[in-house]
């Protein structure tokens, strides 16, 4: 929702896409039985529905990818939030070519309890990628958010054989 309340006060046009392969969640301060009707009616009680693309599925399927892609056309993504399984690299990797350099980037189970299995293999993923020099990291907040941004790396162009 407060990605929504982002792009409805933006100044310029901007798409918001959510993946949500629905089910439920139980023995949660956010518990429900229908995670995907809970999602659109919370998006449509706070007036900001019609401002999210929802695609049913993971994010990783081939055919979320492709409407993820053919959604965005030709725009880049400023802002990436992960948070579902622990293959934050996976869906980055599904995802990397719209980037644009500096997109922000927000992603779950990055630190927290150490019953939350999540935690160790999102943590290993990310810290692979910033010392690689694909993330820079900005903080990490709340119950285990790692906040960063996207470090777009220019390939050296291929030399010429007049070089």
């Amino acid at each position: 929702v407060a990605a929504a309340w982002g792009v409805r006060d933006a100044r310029e046009a901007k798409k918001l896409i959510a993946i949500e392969p629905g089910g439920s969640l139980r023995k949660h301060r956010l518990a429900t039985r229908n995670i995907l009707r809970s999602l659109k009616r919370n998006l449509a009680r706070q007036g900001v529905a019609e401002r999210v693309t929802i695609l049913e599925g993971h994010s990783f399927e081939p055919e979320v990818v492709a409407a993820v892609h053919g959604t965005l056309d030709a725009d880049q993504v400023g802002l990436l939030i992960l948070d579902a399984d622990a293959n934050c690299k996976r869906d980055i990797n599904c995802y990397g070519p719209k980037l644009m350099d500096g997109c922000w980037l927000i992603i779950d189970d990055y630190g927290g309890p150490a019953d939350n299995s999540k935690v160790l293999s999102t943590k290993t993923l990310v810290d692979e990628l910033v010392n690689t020099g694909r993330l820079l990291p900005l903080g990490y907040y709340g119950f285990g958010t790692w906040v960063g941004r996207w470090q777009g790396i220019t390939l050296p162009r291929a030399r010429s054989r007049d070089e």
